[in-house]
């Protein structure tokens, strides 16, 4: 561990366990960070993060936050898959007496569709599960979130058929709001 370099304790609330993660955390400028601003393309309910690290689409739910949720983890439910986790943020942020819109992460899949993909290419474990972030922007719209996944395995020596059969459920999702 250099100087310059600390360890931050995040809480992190994955269902109802509370586990802390020891992240590494540097301390400097804040121009030393990753660009995280959001450039809107198409319509206004996606968009493509300013990130290096692949980019994401959002999509307007026509439901409010809880009822999104619900409608999502059904979705998932109903096609064959499971919510290998909940993670909720803005129980995190309340916990270290911070505070966040409500905004929740799951993880999500099926080894039928998953272990092909690591299969073809271990290293795309990286990659899986699924997620798919819900948040309440401050208008009170509430959004859900995910990197294509086509996209994603694009860096990897993955088929596009298997892919493809990723990307099913990820529109799958996008359907049901």
């Amino acid at each position: 561990m250099n100087g310059s370099q600390r360890w931050l304790l995040v809480p992190a609330f994955v269902s109802t366990l509370s586990v802390g993660l020891a992240l590494p955390w540097s301390f400097g400028a804040a121009e030393d960070g990753p660009d995280i601003s959001k450039t809107h393309i198409g319509s206004s309910d996606m968009t493509i993060s300013g990130i290096d690290t692949g980019a994401f689409v959002e999509h307007k739910s026509s439901v409010s936050f809880q009822p999104t949720v619900d409608r999502l983890v059904a979705a998932i439910e109903k096609a064959g898959m499971s919510v290998f986790a909940t993670i909720d943020h803005a129980a995190g942020a309340k916990a270290v007496g911070m505070s966040m819109p409500p905004t929740v992460v799951l993880i999500y899949g099926q080894a039928r569709g998953g272990t092909p993909v690591m299969q073809a290419d271990p290293a795309a474990a990286l990659d899986l599960p699924l997620r798919v972030l819900i948040r309440q922007d401050t208008k009170g719209e509430t959004l859900i979130a995910f990197h294509p996944i086509q996209e994603t395995l694009a860096h990897y020596k993955v088929p596009h058929e298997l892919a493809e059969r990723l990307a099913k459920a990820q529109q799958l999702l996008v359907n049901s709001i």
